[in-house]
């Protein structure tokens, strides 16, 4: 059950990237390693607290409208995410406010509380946790790939422009890899890693079809 939930959660419908606003999230926050860790711990953040106020509030919830009330939650912990975000580093928070804000949108159309209904503290933690983690670190990992190649450069969050930045790679890139750096060059990062994942999923699907 756990295994096939795990190969599920990336690879099947419950992945975070079965969704647009996963794409849209990935390709915003991807520009920068130090936007990147702020949108990890983000997704932590609002999956992990939100579905914990959905599973203590499940006795109180009305049948009806518990989207529309969980999409409310997703929200709100996204907004003392940002608070704490501004009090923290303003700059920071006014960089990422975009991305912040796409992360309700992924957590709620994701249907989580749903497949949460029924379950215990440790399942709901586990599985909110996976999944913030599946989205975050394919995030954190793609501006491994832009940002140095793109930028010859790599951040990390904080300092007093929101931002700190390191050069460790000397000169300038070529245009055709700064292209890496802007959104049709993330485009086109992750139409190619879509099909890789399609290939590897066609092909798990295979070998689980012959076993």
């Amino acid at each position: 059950m756990n295994r096939l939930l795990q190969q599920r959660i990336f690879w099947g419908d419950l992945s975070p990237f079965a969704y647009l606003s996963g794409g849209a999230l990935l390709v915003m926050a991807s520009d920068r390693v130090a936007h990147a860790l702020t949108a990890l711990v983000a997704l932590i953040w609002v999956y992990c607290l939100s579905s914990l106020a959905a599973w203590g509030g499940a006795r109180l919830f009305p049948v009806r409208g518990r989207s529309v009330l969980f999409a409310f939650l997703a929200s709100f912990t996204a907004a003392l995410y940002l608070l704490l975000l501004w009090i923290l580093f303003p700059l920071g928070a006014l960089q990422t406010f975009f991305v912040v804000a796409f992360i309700p949108i992924l957590c709620a159309g994701s249907g989580i509380h749903r497949r949460l209904e029924g379950g215990n503290l440790a399942r709901v933690l586990s599985l909110s946790l996976a999944e913030a983690l599946v989205a975050g670190v394919l995030i954190v990992a793609i501006a491994l790939i832009r940002e140095p190649i793109g930028f010859r450069s790599l951040s990390l969050p904080g300092g007093p422009q929101g931002i700190m930045m390191f050069h460790p790679f000397g000169a300038e890139s070529p245009l055709f890899l700064r292209l890496l750096s802007g959104s049709s060059g993330a485009l086109l990062l992750l139409g190619y890693l879509l099909g890789m994942y399609r290939h590897f999923r066609i092909r798990r699907s295979i070998e689980g079809d012959d076993r």
